[in-house]
């Protein structure tokens, strides 16, 4: 099932509203692009792919709701409701991307107000799909590099709740196992939100991969031991060099694994790619509310102090001398990615 689809008889989209996973599995239905902004914010929708697609289907929502007479009174909606949903989340390249092919849709002539509302519906439609193709490919390629007995650890989630369906590195994974691969997976736990241990767990749990979860400051440990083989996480911007950014946590691992010759793989789908971008440096790191920190529980008791203050970014940018290998729907592309890069996104 996909972890988010249009409704058509409620002409309202539908997501898995991962903030109750794994104790509660349950749909979120949304009739507007301020919804649709909401649950990209409050991550109740998450993953570079995910964000991407659920974009496109607030501003297909947008069309269907406006209530103008002219194609180009609509247009001028759909300029501010992709203001709206850009400003959900900044690291994600996914998310501005999908909104500019939208729009990019949006210009083209139309007759008359319903051409243009079926139009972007159309095009939504065909992104989900797309996204869950390039998908398979990405792990079909990324399968190439996970071997028979291996033990991986794994960041984030990256998994069919990132995407529309099927995953990216999650997806290299889970292909590797249908291979018939006996693989092993360390899940991160990924604090401060926990999506390793909430999400990862839970999807391999579905798919009978074993795992066991991992706190994130125990990952060291287990690559100086010499018991891992791979280190795999996925992406939410690339820039032109290959320096990557991903969920916070990622920098520090690549660290750990580049001092144990541990192999490195970041894996994505060509549209997280920000080729205008020179270098990690210059990727909008997002900074999330401090109560996902200060909020923090053990045996029902809050451990932080009343009034301490936390820094929360939810992104880190790991540098492309640590990466092994960029995982993409084009292939496994490995260093140095710089010219590589260039000539797969002028392809594409």
């Amino acid at each position: 099932m996909r972890t988010l689809e249009w409704e058509s008889t409620r002409k309202q989209l539908r997501m898995v509203d991962q903030r109750l996973l794994p104790s509660e599995f349950t749909h979120i239905y949304l009739s507007d692009h301020h919804q649709v902004a909401d649950s990209i914010r409050n991550m109740a929708v998450r993953g570079a792919p995910a964000i991407g697609v659920a974009a496109a289907y607030g501003m297909a929502l947008a069309a269907l709701g406006s209530t103008m007479n002219t194609v180009e009174d609509i247009r001028t909606q759909l300029i501010s409701a992709a203001e709206v949903l850009e400003a959900a989340r900044p690291t994600a390249v996914n998310l501005p991307w999908a909104l500019k092919r939208m729009l990019g849709v949006a210009a083209r002539q139309y007759d008359t107000p319903d051409a243009l509302k079926n139009s972007l519906l159309e095009e939504a439609h065909a992104m989900a799909d797309e996204d869950v193709e390039v998908n398979m490919r990405i792990s079909t390629n990324g399968a190439e590099v996970i071997e028979d007995g291996d033990t991986i650890i794994h960041h984030c989630n990256t998994g069919a709740l990132a995407t529309v369906d099927w995953g990216t590195a999650l997806g290299v994974i889970r292909m590797a196992h249908d291979q018939g691969k006996r693989i092993h997976v360390l899940v991160d736990e990924t604090r401060p939100r926990l999506q390793g241990a909430r999400l990862t767990a839970w999807e391999l749990m579905q798919y009978k991969i074993p795992f066991d979860i991992i706190s994130d400051n125990a990952a060291g440990s287990f690559l100086r031991s010499g018991k891992v083989n791979r280190v795999i996480f996925g992406a939410d911007r690339v820039a032109r060099n290959g320096d990557v950014a991903n969920k916070i946590g990622s920098y520090m691992l690549a660290l750990a694994a580049h001092a144990n010759n541990v192999p490195v793989y970041s894996v994505f789908p060509l549209s997280t790619i920000d080729i205008e971008l020179a270098n990690g440096s210059l990727i909008p790191i997002e900074e999330r509310p401090q109560d996902e920190v200060l909020d923090l529980k053990l045996h029902d008791r809050k451990v932080t102090p009343n009034g301490a203050s936390a820094c929360n970014p939810a992104f880190d940018v790991t540098p492309h001398d640590l990466i092994s290998g960029l995982i993409t729907e084009k292939g496994v592309i490995t260093p140095p990615f710089e010219e590589k890069l260039i000539r797969f996104m002028g392809e594409g």
